[in-house]
């Protein structure tokens, strides 16, 4: 789908009283949602059927090890310090490459514009950057899971 045609819904979007676009074109699709609640990111470009890239282009997640060290003993149980949330529907991955370091890792001390991970979307590598300093006290996804619109992905301490 064309980006001009994305950036016309989007300004139709804000534009009218609907908290909801989605249009169909042949096997593409896109959904735009508005959430009133989060005014930073008012208008959501979410894809509802994006073709799975092949095997073999996935990082192995067994090999880098559970990301879930501090994860939450139950449901909505986090730790505290807040919260990073997904931007967007798509795959996480906590590296730029399968032979790389994570980005971050549970301790570690984050400035605000670090790259945290990369979401990928509709075959593109989105950087997802921390917006505050602090410290990374939970890894809530697990390199290469698939992630909804503002499912949790990190905690981090301020300070």
């Amino acid at each position: 789908m064309d980006l001009r045609k994305i950036k016309k819904l989007i300004e139709l979007l804000e534009e009218s009283q609907l908290a909801e676009i989605e249009i169909h074109e042949g096997e593409e699709s896109v959904r735009l949602i508005r959430h009133h609640p989060q005014p930073a990111a008012q208008t959501v470009h979410v894809p509802t059927a994006a073709a799975a890239p092949a095997a073999s282009a996935l990082p192995d997640a067994t090999a880098a090890g559970p990301a879930q060290e501090a994860a939450p003993d139950a449901e909505g149980e986090l730790p505290e310090g807040e919260v990073v949330r997904s931007p967007m529907v798509g795959t996480f991955y906590s590296s730029p490459n399968p032979d790389s370091p994570p980005f971050v890792k549970l301790g570690a001390s984050v400035s605000s514009g670090d790259t945290l991970c990369l979401i990928e979307a509709m075959k593109m590598f989105n950087q997802i950057e921390a917006e505050f300093a602090g410290k990374v006290v939970a890894v809530l996804v697990d390199d290469g899971q698939p992630v909804e619109f503002d499912e949790p992905l990190f905690v981090i301490k301020k300070g």
